[in-house]
């Protein structure tokens, strides 16, 4: 009798062990989501890309908030109020505070906007929210903000403001802040090691209510493989970029399941156009379009999850041109179109790309690789750390290509064009007049066939001169225990507290 206790003890810790989302203790759980790269900051306004916000959007609350349908609703904001074609009055709600204690009024929104539009913060974020002029206090809980010219995008963009407190930065300066955010949100910081986990407690006073969990660890864990073992012994819950071909796997292993949607993200090579090199001659570029070939890559490396791309956008996003016709696949004609123009020797191509931060990112760049060079190119190819690679476009130290994903929680052109085309933007690599008239017009118009028509012209030149090597829109597939109760977002975004056990 007693060897069977002992036994059955031994099974259940064992159980317990190994089972997903476990709980510790009585409503005491712990999650843990492995991400291929980890974050590059914690300050939200520093950064503007998914994995970073992954982590700081269960630290900080934003104005308003899209939900699982993309929707706009108000977060922090409890009202909004257009008053004329440049002035929005929001109105928040009361009774809320940082983690610090500090109260959530007017004042930090005012902070939070003008923070990130002062030249001196250098803000990637600075070109979503330039067309604001001011913000106005009304009250402790209102605020006008007052924006240069119309603005049709401005709720969307506030849907994407990370609200922080200006008594604490103020205080503890920019790296201080860095190094222990504080926000409204429902988790606290707690430690950082970096390039191995992010550990966040629960904010049990969240103004929501508390949270499901108790801890969060995002842990980074670049290699596939070492990613779905992980799931499989139970050491992680949930986790992003599932190879498409060990999608079944995944999926009938015991106590797992896996989720995918169509991503609001679009992956593509983004050309150094405005250095000298040969990247900068539009003939090499459209040769180059010739000589990829975008179904080969979707079918033999993706599986088909993902759809093909005529332009930098999706059919989903508005402002998408549905008369462009994407050039044809010929390495013959690539050739051609080369000696016809003076290019005798093969022609070198860099091109620098992530390993980790997309699914299956390096399988393509040297998928990408092998074609060009099957069709007489000479490519170079280097592979950077997600947080070199970052820095790389925001230094400008890109030579000739770099393989990147963008995202667009706002399913509009904006969005997208204007930071990598705009010739004022700082990780534009491309400079044209026309195309800069036409994305200024489009963002300042409150009339949707005139902005339609901005776009449509816009993408024409830029497709005309293959200022960019559209590829492809992923499916982003996730991995996940069975007894998480979790759906994908078409924007990336992973919300820890919509989460729930079953």
């Amino acid at each position: 009798m007693k060897k069977a206790t002992t036994l059955l003890v031994i099974v259940l810790m064992l159980i317990l062990l190994i089972s997903g989302c476990g709980e510790k203790e009585s409503g005491d759980f712990e999650i843990v989501i492995a991400q291929g790269v980890d974050a590059t900051t914690l300050d939200p306004h520093i950064h503007n890309e998914t994995p970073s916000a992954n982590v700081t959007s269960q630290i900080f609350d934003r104005l308003f908030l899209r939900d699982q349908n993309m929707e706009l609703v108000p977060k922090l904001a409890k009202e909004y109020e257009i008053v004329d074609e440049l002035t929005w009055k929001v109105s928040l709600k009361e009774e809320i505070v940082f983690h610090n204690g500090e109260p959530f009024t007017a004042d930090a929104v005012k902070f939070s906007i003008e923070r990130i539009i002062d030249p001196e913060t250098q803000s990637p974020q600075m070109p979503n929210y330039s067309m604001i002029d001011r913000v106005d206090i009304v009250d402790d809980y209102t605020v006008k903000i007052i924006t240069k010219e119309p603005y049709p995008l401005l709720l969307g963009r506030l849907s994407l403001l990370a609200i922080v407190p200006p008594e604490y930065i103020q205080e503890v300066g920019r790296e201080g802040f860095a190094e222990n955010p504080i926000g409204t949100g429902p988790f606290v910081f707690e430690s950082w090691e970096r390039d191995e986990e992010i550990v966040l407690k629960a904010n049990n006073d969240y103004w929501q209510g508390e949270p499901t969990f108790q801890e969060v660890v995002f842990r980074t864990i670049p290699e596939n493989s070492v990613r779905i073992a992980e799931l499989k012994s139970g050491s992680a819950d949930l986790i992003v970029n599932v190879p498409p071909h060990q999608v079944e796997e995944v999926d009938h292993s015991p106590g797992l399941k896996v989720k995918s949607v169509p991503s609001g993200r679009i992956i593509f090579v983004q050309w150094v156009t405005d250095k000298e090199g040969v990247t900068s001659d539009p003939i090499v570029r459209q040769a180059i379009q010739h000589a990829v070939h975008q179904e080969d890559i979707i079918e033999s490396i993706l599986e088909g999850f993902a759809r093909p791309l005529d332009q930098p956008l999706t059919e989903d996003d508005f402002g998408y041109h549905p008369g462009i016709q994407p050039r044809e696949y010929d390495p013959n004609k690539a050739q051609e179109l080369l000696a016809e123009h003076g290019y005798e020797d093969p022609v070198l191509i860099v091109i620098d790309s992530p390993a980790g931060r997309y699914a299956m990112d390096k399988e393509v760049a040297e998928a990408i690789k092998g074609q060009l060079e099957q069709a007489g190119f000479q490519v170079d190819l280097r592979f950077n750390e997600w947080g070199v690679h970052v820095n790389k476009i925001l230094e400008r130290e890109m030579e000739g290509g770099y393989l990147i994903g963008w995202g667009s929680s706002l399913f509009d052109a904006d969005a997208t064009l204007y930071s990598n085309f705009h010739s004022t933007q700082r990780i534009s690599f491309y400079e044209n007049d026309r195309v800069d008239e036409l994305l200024e017009q489009a963002r300042s118009t409150l009339d949707e066939s005139s902005r339609k028509a901005y776009y449509h012209e816009a993408i024409e030149i830029i497709t005309d001169e293959a200022a960019v090597l559209p590829l492809y829109q992923p499916e982003d597939i996730y991995g996940m225990q069975e007894n998480l109760v979790w759906s994908p977002r078409p924007d990336e975004m992973i919300y820890v507290f919509d989460m729930e056990i079953n």
